[in-house]
């Protein structure tokens, strides 16, 4: 028997990032239109299942993402999407340092649960010093502190059927209105997500990359029930992620609380996936037999939108 080949992790690392990049570059300049087509549809499925297929030969389940030394950590570590959810249940939160924020673990569990950050901390901790990859083609370097979302899981005790895990976050992206036969329209609706001026950094780093519109300025949420229902953000994960060792909920950055701008209270690093995977703004936590019924049943909201579910790198 031949013995597998050995790929070193920071060139297929690279490459995929750099693939990924592409793709955006090329969504940009037009091809999110096949895209959307159904044989576009059909060829990008058989592409993310080939990624997957891949990525679980070439790698056990405790495969890890390369970690570095902290003088590697980068100087600022760049958000990607929202910078600053513009729901009032949120910024009432954050006003008070997120002392009420408790995370919700429900769904397929036996054990329900609601924890504080107290709570979380009080949990066992890993430490991680990762890189960042965007869809969009950056990188950044940062370390990470939080509790092993295995760790969670075990807490709350997984019925047999459970399949999925699904994260819930704050941040509102847009607003669905009408009802009834009659078409949806959806309306935008975090102005976290807009663009900086040319120069800056973009704040909307993940969906800019395929080719979204970004956001309408505006303000808070208040007359929410008037514009429609809130589409918020959500991402998820199999078991085979959701045990992994790297696989945390974060609530420290550098060594210092999460900001806001990069996900506080509590935000997701499942360090073998692309930055849009890294749900940030977590605030509940539901474990699933299918992916069907939750949005559009494609896993997240970007999958929902043509993002492959599974972004391994």
């Amino acid at each position: 028997m031949k013995p597998r080949l050995s790929i070193p992790k920071p060139h297929r690392r690279g490459f995929l990032t750099a693939a990924a990049g592409l793709f955006g570059v090329s969504a940009l300049g037009g091809c999110d239109r096949w895209a959307a087509s159904p044989a576009g549809q059909r060829t990008l499925k058989l592409g993310e299942d080939a990624n997957l297929f891949v990525q679980r030969l070439l790698l056990t389940p405790a495969s890890l993402a390369k970690e570095f030394p902290d003088s590697e950590i980068s100087p600022w570590f760049k958000p990607n999407g929202t910078i600053e959810p513009p729901d009032k249940t949120y910024k009432a939160l954050a006003a008070k340092n997120f002392e009420g924020f408790r995370l919700r673990v429900d769904g397929l569990v036996e054990r329900p649960q609601d924890l504080s950050l107290a709570d979380l901390r009080a949990l066992p901790a890993r430490t991680q010093t990762t890189r960042h990859d965007c869809v969009e083609g950056w990188s950044a370097i940062g370390k990470w502190t939080g509790v092993p979302l295995s760790e969670v899981l075990q807490r709350a005790g997984l019925k047999p059927q459970a399949r999925y895990v699904v994260f819930h976050c704050a941040d509102t992206m847009e607003y669905a209105t009408g009802g009834g036969d009659e078409t949806e329209e959806k309306t935008t609706a975090n102005p976290g997500m807009e663009s900086r001026p040319e120069g800056a950094e973009s704040q909307a780093s993940d969906s800019q990359a395929a080719g979204a519109e970004a956001p309408a300025q505006g303000g808070d949420d208040e007359g929410d029930e008037a514009q429609g229902t809130p589409v918020r953000y959500y991402e998820s994960i199999d078991l085979t992620d959701a045990f992994h060792p790297q696989t945390i909920l974060a609530y420290d950055l550098n060594g210092k609380a999460l900001p806001v701008s990069n996900g506080a209270p509590l935000r997701l690093r499942v360090e073998r996936q692309l930055g849009y995977k890294q749900a940030k703004y977590v605030m509940r936590i539901e474990v699933t037999e299918s992916l069907n019924g939750i949005g559009d049943g494609k896993g997240g909201y970007w999958e929902d939108r043509g993002y492959e579910w599974y972004a391994g790198i």
